[in-house]
């Protein structure tokens, strides 16, 4: 696969469930089509700073085609590009108006800590999954 046909997705490096749902697209991601760095990393705060996002995104950041999706459509555009059945499990959500799912996921995300736990530091990626972290 090219690499500009490559999608990053930027991720809460600390966060228990971030990691987890990292490890889950990327064995539902055959394709390997995702690269993954964390808010955290340098490439993470650069490619916020080109996209003109706030430093302190406390959301998932996915970028394909040079275009940032945050919140609930960039998760919903992962899962749609997963292996089956995800996609139909998770996309048929975009249906929802953005601003529903949006205050869903804030929330989510605003107990993600408490529910889940958070780590002091990122986690050191497996052999497997470090060729798909950009630095």
């Amino acid at each position: 696969m090219d690499a500009q046909e490559k999608r990053l997705v930027l991720f809460d490096g600390v966060c228990n469930f971030c990691n987890w749902a990292v490890l889950f697209i990327v064995d539902r991601d055959p394709k390997e089509r995702f690269l993954f760095a964390s808010l955290q990393s340098d490439v993470g705060q650069q490619t916020l700073r080109e996209h003109k996002c706030d430093p302190n995104l406390e959301s998932v950041l996915l970028v394909e085609n040079d275009k940032p999706y945050t919140r609930s459509t960039a998760a919903l555009r992962i899962a749609r590009q997963l292996r089956w059945p995800w996609p139909i499990l998770f996309y048929l959500f975009i249906l929802i108006p953005r601003f529903v799912r949006d205050a869903a996921y804030r929330y989510f995300a605003a107990h993600r800590y408490q529910w889940f736990g958070k780590a002091d530091q990122c986690r050191i990626p497996t052999p497997e999954l470090r060729r798909r972290i950009v630095a």
